[in-house]
């Protein structure tokens, strides 16, 4: 490979978001780079891309910020070649070029991050749920000071921080199991069900719920996040699980996905595409919560060295759903490059051409927002 490609297309993804709009449509900057980079990679000079020329793109866009190329099956290479082969001809012609580096290359480039912080609360550290009493037996405040680096040394767009709060009477605690009718086929009655069954309620409609020691009381100790996490200023604070007949694992859904939170519609409001996703309990609300994010269509990153859980099986399903899902598992001494877009990983690159596919999907619709330069 031309070892100028790199630095051209570093060069002219870099000057993509200087804005002129009083400048005549040709004169504008942005053209002028996407233009550049669509010349750059015709070697064959006749105004069209190949997949061997995308192939050569994908090799300039996919590398860490130590410059190792990242291989790309050959395809998933073909798959996002036909996102942006709109007319189906077997090349990308320049008004073609336009969508693929608006709506994918500048997004790779300089993505809009959002880091969310699942439930690093008393309860789950040493209070009345710790989850190092469960069978992992991992000490949630282990992720304190790796959490905390992060904060002070990144600058996300956008930091959520998600507590469970549930009211006194909530389903899930095992101390409230009576209170309620179990449904018929329940695997356990009211009267030997123990701390970590699970229970089928009778509704409408018949539930499964998992029963938990009575945990993140609104407005208890237990419920406030651990005194060391660090708070940054103009974090969002995003309370789940406020409905006393049904759980909410997920930062995104309640378990049953009768109503959502305020998350989504903040991140779509900041133009967010990455998402960076780490707490308490890994295999609970945090593995929840990664996979709703990839499912409501952002790339989402789980940051392994900063989550902790509850049963070691569970965590690796975790794991295995979130990569199976185009999400990432990564350390936290790898975010900050991936964060300012120097380590830019095939599978996102994949997961937001697959998003373009749709365009009532939230990448599709980001309205091309972008950081400033």
């Amino acid at each position: 490979m031309n070892e100028c490609v790199m630095p051209a297309i570093n060069y002219h993804l870099a000057t993509v978001v200087m804005e002129s709009p009083s400048q005549h449509l040709v004169e504008d900057p942005r053209f002028i780079a996407m233009d550049a980079c669509f010349t750059a990679f015709d070697k064959d000079g006749d105004d069209l891309l190949s997949i061997t020329e995308f192939t050569l793109i994908c090799r300039a866009l996919f590398r860490n910020d130590k410059g190792h190329i990242y291989v790309v099956p050959q395809e998933r290479l073909e798959q996002m070649f036909s996102v942006f082969d709109k007319n189906g001809d077997g090349f990308i012609d320049r008004e073609e070029f336009q969508f693929c580096w608006n709506h994918w290359i500048k997004t790779i480039v300089r993505p809009i991050n959002a880091f969310l912080v699942v439930d690093v609360q008393n309860d789950f550290i040493s209070g009345s749920l710790d989850i190092s009493n469960c069978s992992a037996q991992q000490n949630g405040l282990e992720i304190i000071d790796p959490i905390n680096k992060l904060i002070n040394t990144i600058e996300f767009d956008a930091i959520f921080y998600s507590l469970d709060w549930h009211p006194s009477d909530h389903i899930s605690f095992i101390d409230n199991i009576k209170k309620r009718p179990l449904h018929s086929e329940s695997p356990v009655d009211a009267d030997t069900a123990q701390v970590y069954d699970t229970v089928i309620y009778a509704g409408p409609p018949p539930m499964k719920q998992r029963m938990w020691p009575r945990h993140c009381v609104q407005d208890s100790w237990g419920a406030e996040l651990h005194k060391d996490l660090k708070v940054a200023e103009n974090s969002i604070k995003v309370y789940k699980g406020t409905n006393p007949e049904v759980d909410s694992y997920s930062v995104f859904w309640d378990n049953k996905k009768l109503s959502d939170t305020t998350l989504n519609a903040q991140l779509k409001m900041k133009g967010t595409s990455d998402i960076y996703v780490c707490g308490l309990a890994y295999d609970v609300c945090v593995g929840a919560t990664a996979i709703d994010a990839i499912s409501a269509g952002y790339r989402t990153i789980l940051i392994d060295d900063c989550c902790r859980g509850v049963d070691l099986k569970d965590i690796e399903h975790t794991k295995e759903t979130v990569i199976s899902s185009n999400g990432i598992i990564a350390h936290s001494k790898e975010v900050k490059a991936m964060v300012e877009g120097r380590d830019r990983r095939p599978e996102l690159g994949y997961k937001l051409a697959m998003e373009l596919k749709n365009s009532d999907s939230v990448l599709s619709q980001r309205n091309s927002t972008r950081r400033p330069v």
